[in-house]
């Protein structure tokens, strides 16, 4: 019963018409809205999604890239309003649910194996 009360509030804040589609292993551009005092814009965080987790409004993704020879990672909220889209630039072929191996790894050993389209 308390499911089934959970699942109806947090329906309304569920992304439906544009949900972006992406899985893990993708290279894709997070473009956030950040707030400057009073005025708002558009922040693109690229890298490489290595992994996704919830289910609902509480799923999550976590996206990798590489800054100054640094591995920097940022988790973000699939339905949050704070994403503006999420553009996918690259699909790759993986074999993991979880890609934190990656994390070990530097230089050409990063790469992945991109899918056919």
């Amino acid at each position: 019963m308390s499911q089934q009360i959970m699942d109806l509030v947090e329906k309304e804040y569920i992304k439906t018409d544009d949900a972006p589609q992406f899985s893990i292993g993708d290279s894709v551009d997070v473009h956030t809205k950040i707030l400057e005092g009073d005025k708002e814009r558009i922040q693109v965080f690229s890298g490489t999604v290595i992994a996704r987790s919830g289910a609902g409004s509480r799923e999550m993704f976590t996206v990798r890239r590489i800054v100054s020879g640094e591995g920097v990672e940022r988790k973000f909220p699939v339905h949050s309003p704070r994403i503006a889209k999420v553009e996918v630039k690259r699909k790759s072929v993986v074999r993991r649910a979880k890609l934190y191996f990656l994390r070990d790894r530097v230089g050409k050993a990063v790469r992945l194996k991109e899918a056919r389209r």
